[in-house]
């Protein structure tokens, strides 16, 4: 009986370190999506861009400015402008990252604060610190994002108010 206990609880072990060490690899293929749906500019590499995107009517982009982008065909639309020689993104950083997944596993949700710079015509242009919230779904077996939102926080002082102080 002891060695039956014994072997029982060395299958539940190593099926729990097993399931640890998939939930650890999926994790980090959603986070890659993630980077890559920012990253993709440093390359210009549209057929990544687009990849990691949902290609259908549910897909929405709320930017801090409050202007949205609804829908792939307005998504594609959008992206157009990033393709104009003038546009080159320079770096980008993913900071404070947060993810949960659904019970089901087909569902994730993120957060994280975003850098992204880059030049339009040789200025500089970017966000720093801008709050990056997002909702990726499974489909087909490959995970694309279906929802996201950036936001400046209003609750710091802004750089003039801090000079003036």
């Amino acid at each position: 009986m002891g060695r039956k206990v014994i072997s029982l609880l060395a299958l539940v072990l190593c099926l729990a370190a097993a399931g640890t060490a998939r939930a650890e690899d999926e994790a980090a293929v959603v986070r890659q999506v993630i980077e890559d749906s920012i990253g993709w500019a440093l390359d210009k590499d549209f057929d990544r861009l687009f990849e990691v995107m949902a290609h259908d009517e549910n897909f929405f982009i709320f930017h801090p400015d409050s202007s949205t982008v609804e829908g792939w065909e307005s998504f594609v639309e959008h992206s157009a402008v990033w393709k104009d020689p003038r546009f080159k993104a320079t770096s980008f950083e993913v900071k404070d990252f947060r993810l949960n997944f659904s019970r089901g596993g087909d569902v994730a949700w993120f957060a994280c604060y975003l850098d992204d710079f880059g030049e339009w015509d040789g200025r500089q242009i970017g966000w720093e610190n801008v709050r990056w919230t997002g909702v990726a779904e499974k489909r087909d077996g490959k995970w694309v994002l279906v929802q996201m939102h950036f936001s400046f926080p209003n609750d710091l002082p802004a750089e003039d108010d801090a000079e003036a102080k």
